[in-house]
């Protein structure tokens, strides 16, 4: 059985994982968002080794990453005018772009798709990571397929243990939830993925941007291919029935969320509640995680995956959820919180 090697931070031997890459193996790396699964994005049988490794379903494409915007013509047919102010802007960062795929990249990267998703990250590891390894690198979350995304290379080493070669240890990651994905194949750009980069931000930049209406889609929407990593498939679950509360009023929200972890004791479950440092406040029930201010939803995502994950080790039976406003941030957060819940949403 292969023995992962794990890196520390600064990394013993940055050229050792940079080999592996190379050489067909797969590295998990950290970025600024979580940590990812690298292999040779143009190397067929290294990104099977992904989908083997989380379970993934083979329609659900994958995030190439580059060293840098001028790395683009290595996976991209063609480059739009506004993906050039993009990456200007947004690069090194959690912004990734759907453009034309060149035929060197391989369907099995892309989805079977003809578009390729496309980023540089905004994290110095995985920056020299991709230098040395002088390859596009293919990069999902570091985690089993449905489960919280790795935050840690503690939680990537709890998924996947010695499916990885090598794990780079950077310490937890900043930003905490994925990067949003934009598809700038269409007129005008459409925002499948809600993340790092705000729709507010965007739109500052190009005008109008589509929201995909599966981003806040209250019920799963599964017709046509998945255009998007994070798009069709069960996302961010714990092992724990996740319940979702939301609503208009915040004070409202927080009392559904006390009286639902109360209910939920009262059935004999054991209760985990994620809330707001405001909402904490009113819960009486339940082994209770705050995530941070309401007003400060950054917080709330960087912490999101890593509280998920603690609710399974607590063993909890339910989570509860204190919901937030779909806004800047905020609309990332709900994103992956409608899906950790499987759409199990409770109107307050």
């Amino acid at each position: 059985m292969m023995r992962t090697v794990v890196l520390k931070c600064p990394p013993d031997d940055l050229e050792k994982a940079a080999q592996v890459l190379r050489e067909g193996g797969l590295v998990a790396f950290p970025t600024e968002t979580v940590y990812g699964l690298g292999a040779n994005a143009l190397d067929e049988k290294a990104v099977a080794k992904i989908f083997h490794a989380k379970g993934r379903p083979p329609d659900n494409p994958l995030i190439v990453h580059l060293a840098s915007a001028e790395d683009l013509p290595q996976v991209v047919a063609s480059i739009p005018p506004e993906a050039i102010v993009l990456a200007s802007r947004f690069w090194p960062g959690p912004l990734t772009l759907v453009l034309p795929r060149k035929d060197e990249v391989p369907l099995i990267t892309t989805g079977g798709l003809e578009t390729v998703a496309v980023r540089v990250p905004d994290h110095p590891l995985a920056l020299e990571l991709i230098r040395r390894s002088g390859v596009p690198v293919a990069g999902p979350s570091a985690n089993l397929s449905g489960r919280p995304s790795p935050t840690t290379a503690a939680h990537v080493l709890e998924d996947l243990g010695d499916k990885v070669d090598v794990i780079i240890d950077g310490g937890p990651t900043g930003l905490g939830v994925e990067s949003t994905v934009l598809d700038l194949t269409t007129s005008p750009p459409v925002l499948l993925r809600p993340g790092g980069v705000t729709w507010e931000a965007l739109e500052e930049v190009l005008g109008k941007v589509i929201l995909d209406p599966a981003i806040l889609a209250k019920e799963p929407i599964e017709e046509g291919p998945v255009r998007s990593p994070g798009m069709k498939y069960r996302h961010y679950a714990p092992k724990a029935k996740v319940y979702l509360v939301e609503g208009q009023d915040e004070e409202r929200i927080a009392a559904r969320v006390d009286s639902l972890a109360a209910e939920l004791a009262a059935a004999g479950l054991k209760v985990g509640v994620l809330a707001t440092a405001e909402g904490a406040a009113r819960c009486g029930r339940g082994l209770v995680l705050i995530g941070g201010s309401r007003r400060d939803p950054a917080a709330l995502a960087a912490s999101l995956f890593a509280h998920l994950r603690t609710f399974d080790r607590l063993d909890v039976d339910a989570v509860v959820v204190e919901g937030i406003k779909p806004v800047g941030l905020g609309l990332a957060v709900m994103n992956r919180l409608r899906k950790a819940a499987g759409y199990n949403i409770i109107e307050a």
